[in-house]
């Protein structure tokens, strides 16, 4: 194997309705049997993967929480690092007062403020389970993978963004906007920037000899690392503007399209 695929999961390898598509399940079948490594990485934890992993049988590492965690179908943990408690503290201290939704991913499982929030839905549906109602993670005892502070006020993210920057060191935490609503804090290594080297690392490729496939600002730490990049269609300008070559959005099968005319053939 001389090259590896490294895809995010939502916004580029699913549809809108997050689910994969025949041709998108048919493209990375192709990929593979031109023998290219294809593997995933997520902000979403490894319940939320599970379902993509099995529908096209991902017996390799792959990318939870944007690569903090490199593990396994069968449940293998290659790597796997957490917030520090402290940066726990000061993020929801700054969260206290601001009108945003928390969620909190310790152990595999979600604990949220508010079951019903405006991204719960969705949410069921990319981490794979039910969320924990919980309404004080003061005394939350378990060490924890990723927090997310939700909120469909951007002007008041953005604020918060800059806040959570600002009070926590950059080697303290990955702090990025996963999408416009969202707000992730993760452990300093759970960048996909890391998380690709790590990959890579487990597949035995080198760097320059892997594709990143993605379409949001944390995506943009695994492009300035990976051999070529490609953006989805649909994704934000600055995200677009930053990869080698954009493809259809994920609504049109932008990964499978990316595949076959923007791998296979250059292989070929």
């Amino acid at each position: 194997m001389k090259t590896l695929v490294v895809s995010d999961v939502d916004g580029t390898l699913v549809d809108g309705k997050k689910q994969l598509t025949p041709a998108t399940i048919a493209a990375v079948a192709r990929l593979r049997d031109a023998g290219i490594g294809f593997t995933i990485v997520s902000a979403r934890p490894r319940s939320g993967m599970m379902p993509i992993a099995d529908a096209l049988a991902l017996d390799v590492p792959m990318g939870a929480f944007n690569g903090g965690v490199i593990w396994k179908r069968d449940g293998t943990i290659l790597f796997e690092q957490r917030l520090d408690a402290d940066v726990v503290a000061q993020v929801l201290a700054l969260a206290a007062g601001a009108a945003v939704d928390i969620w909190v991913f310790a152990g595999d499982r979600w604990y949220a403020t508010d079951g019903d929030g405006p991204h719960t839905r969705s949410e069921r549906s990319s981490s794979n389970q039910e969320p924990i109602v919980c309404a004080d993670f003061a005394a939350f005892g378990t060490p924890i993978d990723k927090i997310t502070l939700v909120s469909d006020d951007e002007a008041l993210l953005r604020d918060l963004t800059a806040k959570v920057k600002a009070e926590v060191a950059d080697d303290r935490a990955t702090i990025v906007q996963s999408q416009a609503y969202y707000l992730d804090v993760t452990a300093p290594a759970a960048n996909k920037g890391d998380g690709i080297a790590r990959l890579a690392d487990a597949f035995g490729v080198v760097l320059a000899d892997t594709v990143a496939i993605g379409d949001q600002a944390n995506d943009l730490a695994m492009f300035a690392r990976a051999g070529r990049s490609i953006a989805m269609g649909q994704g934000p300008q600055a995200v677009r503007d930053a990869a080698g070559a954009v493809t259809r959005s994920n609504g049109e099968d932008g990964v499978a399209y990316a595949i076959d005319h923007m791998i296979l053939e250059q292989k070929a």
